[in-house]
């Protein structure tokens, strides 16, 4: 079958980064919670994670000012949650309350975990360089917890326009995988 041509403006359609997230941050004992698709691990050790995350959103400044936030895993029940949050502003909406979600206290950071979620990574700033250019952040996760069951929970992938997709089936290649010397 002949490939057609693609609008270039929506290629995360195919090429999305990962599993979309929800963000909560702390600034001055506020706290916020915002949905993120653009992300990416950065390195394994430190764990570096980068996130773009826009000038316009309430939590960019949180986050600049307090220099932490914790990444939080939904999973795909949480689907309509995921929509709504990254729907709504947090200027005027307690998210938490709102979306009847469940702030934990973090182990590391002040930033609240999200109780709901698979997983939880809290986050410091590691380096700002690209924050006033490109709006990305790189953060070292210095905590992290995952619940044991399922191992591998269903998340939510965002294609745009209001279109999510989920994981499929597992592949195992482990055989294929050797170390290089």
């Amino acid at each position: 079958m002949k490939k057609q041509q693609w609008p270039v403006e929506d290629v995360r359609h195919w090429l999305e980064p990962g599993p979309v997230v929800l963000i909560s941050s702390r600034w001055q004992d506020q706290d916020n919670i915002m949905t993120l698709g653009w992300h990416t691990i950065l390195e394994f050790s430190p764990s570096l994670i980068g996130c773009m995350i826009s000038a316009g959103n309430l939590s960019f400044e949180r986050i600049r000012n307090s220099g932490e936030c914790v990444i939080n895993l939904p999973d795909a029940a949480m689907a309509d949650t995921v929509a709504k949050i990254g729907n709504c502003s947090g200027t005027n909406t307690n998210k938490f309350e709102t979306f009847s979600l469940t702030a934990e206290t973090s182990e590391r950071v002040s930033a609240p975990s999200i109780a709901e979620c698979h997983a939880n990574f809290e986050c410091r700033l590691y380096d700002d360089a690209m924050v006033e250019r490109y709006n990305f952040f790189i953060f070292e996760v210095v905590a992290a917890r995952v619940k044991p069951k399922p191992e591998w929970p269903q998340t939510l992938h965002y294609t745009g326009d209001g279109v999510f997709r989920t994981d499929g089936a597992l592949i195992e290649r482990r055989a294929l995988f050797t170390k290089v010397s």
